[in-house]
């Protein structure tokens, strides 16, 4: 897994150095710019505190329509809202939890 995160981590840095150099030719807006680096950046690390709020007030979820809203297990969610666990979710999990942090369920709903 470490060597596909460094490819992944590896890939986003080109592309936004790619995109900042167009940017400064004058060949992407701002508002593409705003796009591309929040596409780049990796997202936070949510504690247990934080997911089960996220799973509470923002999607007003169970644990187990949250969990298959993610496409995770129930455990995984029971994991990362145990503080004592220390586990927290990473990868796509992580950016489906900032995605409905910052704009709600609506924004990832199929």
């Amino acid at each position: 897994m470490g060597k596909t995160k460094n490819h992944s981590d590896r890939v986003a840095a080109e592309m936004l150095e790619m995109a900042m150099a167009l940017r400064g030719h004058g060949l992407l807006s701002n508002a593409d710019m705003g796009q591309i680096q929040a596409l780049c950046a990796p997202p936070p690390i949510y504690n247990a505190e934080t997911v089960v709020q996220i799973r509470t007030t923002k999607a007003q979820m169970s644990q187990s329509v949250f969990a298959s809203f993610l496409n995770v297990s129930v455990s995984a969610v029971q994991k990362w809202e145990s503080p004592k666990s220390g586990k927290h979710p990473s990868g796509s999990s992580a950016k489906l939890l900032q995605l409905i942090e910052k704009k709600g369920v609506e924004a990832v709903a199929t």
